[in-house]
């Protein structure tokens, strides 16, 4: 989460080892269904996620893996998000990359994909009943040029998650507009609360907002043109009102000086009964169940809705903004089938059930979160990400690197009242002018 904005930093650096002449190399084994023979050979798979509450789990189904295919070696290293940013471009620049390896979606994933490093996954996926387990949002999060390249491990979303007591005590429901949830913010400050719970210390969760207002504001085929790596115009009417409606609402609804709150700090205040509610990630819920940080009369008392819909706006009004975590097949992998049938084992239904009861992750696979093995706040919220029109990725990943600077000092600015709408808006359609005429 805290580490997105400097993702793009990364991405770069991959597009310039490919401009620079370090070709892609050209995609070897056969595509189409995994062999049906006994799959034997050694891969390398690299990962994210060394913290020993998740390493338990990727330890365990790569070993899983490896009982059942005695022929097969399965290299398995996990480094935390700034190492692996390095470890890619290290092995990118050397040609080495592993045969799995993650990689977040958007333009950070995009541009190993226009590189030539990324497998084209399409046969596996298209009409099989691997491919029909993933929810579509979730797997089209990795697509480029209709084509799919990315795996999904998870599934991500922002919603917010909200205070029954606060909510019962102020006499609010559940807002179906966000008039509405601008109205209830009145009825929870004079209940005692902060309304929404907001830290921007930073950067990304006003990125978030701003990811989800240019998708209810600014329609699909504009943003999709404006967010593309050749850099766009961005003078779609909506841009400023997105920008405008977060200002309204954060100026509102939350305490002011949230540039010097934490996300972690303003999450504090929803669960110790200060704040009525926050914006947050579905990945985040585990943190609001957690005995050893928060307070039991909180525990279970807590519910989630996702951003309402906005009256006359232009977007897309049932879209979420979020994406998943995911993983790359290295096009030049020898064992290519390998390789996709490790994931086709990691994303079974089995294992992404065993995947949210052990670390509490949502899964992209149908079927695979449920009350059995995760919160109903969860499973709610899963449901409704699957069934999201579309799932916005986040802007400071989607976006090129200069724009999403752009953005994140801009939207900095603004919460400050050093900026307005339309001046942020001016220096993110400098910011893409300077990448169009690079590109």
């Amino acid at each position: 989460m805290k580490n997105r904005s400097i993702l793009g930093i990364v991405a770069a650096m991959v597009f310039a080892l490919v401009s620079a002449g370090c070709s892609g190399p050209t995609q070897s084994g056969s595509a189409g269904a995994t062999s049906t023979g006994e799959l034997t050979g050694k891969i390398s798979f690299l990962e994210k996620w060394p913290d020993p509450k998740y390493k338990v789990y990727f330890d365990k189904v790569v070993a899983d893996y490896v009982a059942a295919h005695p022929g097969v070696e399965i290299d398995h290293q996990a480094v935390g998000d700034q190492p692996i940013k390095d470890q890619l471009r290290v092995l990118t620049s050397a040609n080495e990359l592993p045969d799995i390896y993650f990689a977040w979606p958007g333009d950070f994933a995009n541009k190993f994909i226009r590189g030539g490093f990324a497998a084209d996954l399409t046969p596996y996926l298209d009409g099989t009943d691997w491919g029909k387990s993933f929810a579509s949002s979730a797997l089209g999060a990795y697509q480029y040029e209709g084509k799919n390249y990315g795996i999904p491990i998870n599934l991500n979303g922002k919603v917010f998650a909200y205070s029954t007591d606060a909510f019962t005590k102020a006499g609010v429901s559940v807002p179906t507009s966000l008039a509405e949830l601008k109205t209830s913010c009145g009825a929870l400050s004079k209940a005692g609360y902060t309304p929404i719970a907001f830290g921007n210390q930073y950067g990304w969760p006003a990125i978030h907002y701003i990811t989800q207002f240019n998708a209810q504001f600014v329609p699909a085929d504009v943003r999709a043109k404006d967010y593309a790596p050749t850099g766009g115009d961005f003078t779609n009417a909506g841009y400023e009102q997105a920008l405008a409606a977060f200002k309204d609402l954060i100026d509102t609804c939350a305490k002011k000086g949230s540039n010097g709150i934490s996300h972690e700090t303003a999450q504090a205040e929803l669960t110790n009964g200060k704040a009525a509610m926050q914006y947050l990630e579905v990945l985040e819920f585990v943190n609001l169940e957690d005995k050893s940080t928060v307070p039991a009369d909180f525990i279970g008392k807590w519910d989630q809705f996702v951003m309402p819909p906005i009256d006359g706006a232009a977007g897309n009004q049932t879209a979420i903004t979020g994406a998943p975590d995911g993983f790359l097949v290295n096009a030049q992998s020898e064992h290519l089938d390998l390789a996709v049938d490790f994931l086709k084992f990691l994303t079974s239904k089995e294992n992404a059930a065993e995947m949210t009861k052990v670390i509490g992750w949502p899964s992209p696979i149908e079927g695979a979160t449920t009350a059995e093995n995760a919160s109903a706040a969860t499973v709610k919220a899963v449901g409704e990400i699957q069934q999201a029109s579309e799932l916005a990725i986040w802007l400071d990943t989607i976006a090129s690197a200069e724009v999403a600077q752009a953005y994140l000092s801009g939207v900095e600015g603004l919460l400050n009242g050093d900026e307005t709408p339309a001046s942020v808006m001016e220096k993110v359609r400098t910011a893409a002018a300077k990448v169009k005429a690079e590109s």
